[in-house]
């Protein structure tokens, strides 16, 4: 009863705002109710983790999600106003093992269904953006979402989104909470390793367009009592023969701060030692040449210091912005090295809407105790295909296939694994 009071007061609001502002401010360009957005997405996943070695129970699941995705225009104005409501939905179709799908219920097992709704407020002055609330999706190199189960990872905080300068755009934020891919509630932030919750990170940075082939990016965040971070990076694309060249490279260098600087307890991140400091820089360049419907890639990324590499890691599922981060895992252990081939193929000749992609990657020389040098290596084989007519048109059905061995694995954790992931989605535009 409580939500639906909650849902009907903003909607009165919304519905409110476009008329209250056309009558106090002149036109600025933007329409409140003409420029609004709204999609339904559909997503029904079949996960199926098959652990080889260790007491760990496989992991099956499979669901049925929804997301609706509202983004109005804005206001009339000197300043625009205008709302984002993001709603989502999963049901439980079917569950047994060690499930990571769904939330738990209080017996350990899964939910039948859970949900959630967002808000964030929003404002516009030119070509500045504001935004305030929950149900934000950054994908920053500082600070990414996870989107590989049924539902995505959002987070709530505060975002500043400027592109005032051309072929330049500037970005400033602060979170303080993130909602897990199979979770109905927010909680505050942390690292691998850590049990501790901080409530504030803070990123500011920019990407500048230089010329027609390069994108420069450099970002600054810092994690209370966990850590500063720095990035640079760079995306040249160069015509080479009959294709194309893309140098992808990126530099992180990661150092502790507060709590995990001294030391206390709580606040460790995983690495090589035990002392949990933060001690990281990431290196990594990719290079892949596209030519018709052929991509072929290679590349190499190096870890060095005593931590392993560090982003936020709340325990539901994370991304980090690496080359390595694949399927099943993300090669970002200290001191580790790994090379990682991909080949890929659109069969848009033969079957238009069909691609492949295969990738592999070896990493070597981390420690899981000092001195030890373990090696892993990850397989990922992925076909994707979007029905491209008739009264199917635009859904999308992909089949990712992953198998993991790893010398990381300690005890029964179960690292050694197979995975297979099948997608099934599509979208109503609805505005």
């Amino acid at each position: 009863m409580r939500k639906t009071l909650i849902a009907s007061s903003v909607a009165a609001a919304v519905l409110a705002l476009p008329t209250l502002s056309m009558a106090q401010a002149p036109n600025n360009g933007f329409s409140f109710v003409d420029d609004a957005k709204a999609t339904l997405g559909l997503r029904n996943l079949y996960f199926n983790g098959d652990y080889r070695e260790g007491d760990v129970e496989d992991d099956k699941a499979w669901g049925q999600g929804f997301m609706l995705d509202f983004q109005s225009g804005y206001t009339q104005g000197p300043v625009g106003f205008g709302l984002d409501v993001f709603a989502r939905a999963g049901i439980r179709l079917d569950y047994q093992g060690s499930q990571s799908m769904f939330p738990e219920d209080d017996d350990g097992g899964a939910v039948p269904e859970f949900s959630q709704i967002d808000f964030a407020a929003k404002a516009k002055v030119s070509e500045t953006e504001l935004k305030v609330g929950r149900g934000l999706q950054p994908s920053l190199p500082v600070l990414m979402r996870n989107d590989g189960r049924l539902l995505p990872q959002t987070y709530s905080g505060a975002t500043l989104t400027s592109k005032e300068i051309d072929n330049l755009t500037l970005r400033l934020g602060q979170m303080d909470e993130s909602s897990g891919r199979n979770s109905t509630s927010h909680e505050n932030l942390r690292i691998g390793g850590s049990s501790e919750l901080v409530n504030k990170f803070q990123y500011a940075g920019g990407d500048a367009q230089l010329g027609d082939n390069l994108v420069a990016s450099y970002y600054f965040a810092k994690l209370k009592d966990y850590y500063k971070q720095h990035y640079l990076g760079a995306v040249h694309t160069l015509d080479l023969g009959a294709g194309q060249l893309i140098t992808d490279l990126r530099y992180f260098d990661s150092g502790s701060t507060g709590a995990n600087d001294s030391g206390a307890a709580g606040y460790t991140a995983r690495g090589i030692y035990n002392d949990g400091e933060v001690d990281n820089r990431a290196m990594s360049a990719m290079f892949t040449y596209k030519l018709s419907n052929h991509g072929l890639g290679l590349g190499y990324q190096k870890m060095s210091g005593d931590s392993n590499f560090v982003y936020l890691d709340n325990g539901g599922g994370s991304t980090a912005y690496l080359i390595t981060d694949s399927q099943i895992n993300k090669f970002e252990r200290a001191g580790e090295k790994t090379w990682v081939g991909q080949y890929s193929y659109d069969f848009a000749d033969l079957a238009p809407g069909l691609k492949f992609t295969a990738k592999y990657l070896r990493g070597s020389d981390f420690d899981v105790n000092p001195g030890e040098r373990d090696e892993e290596w990850e397989r990922n084989l992925r076909l994707d295909y979007t029905v491209q007519q008739g009264f199917l048109k635009d859904l999308g059905v992909s089949v990712r296939h992953a198998s993991l061995r790893s010398g990381a694995a300690e005890g029964n954790s179960g690292r050694d694994q197979d995975q297979l992931r099948v997608y099934l989605t599509y979208n109503f535009v609805l505005l």
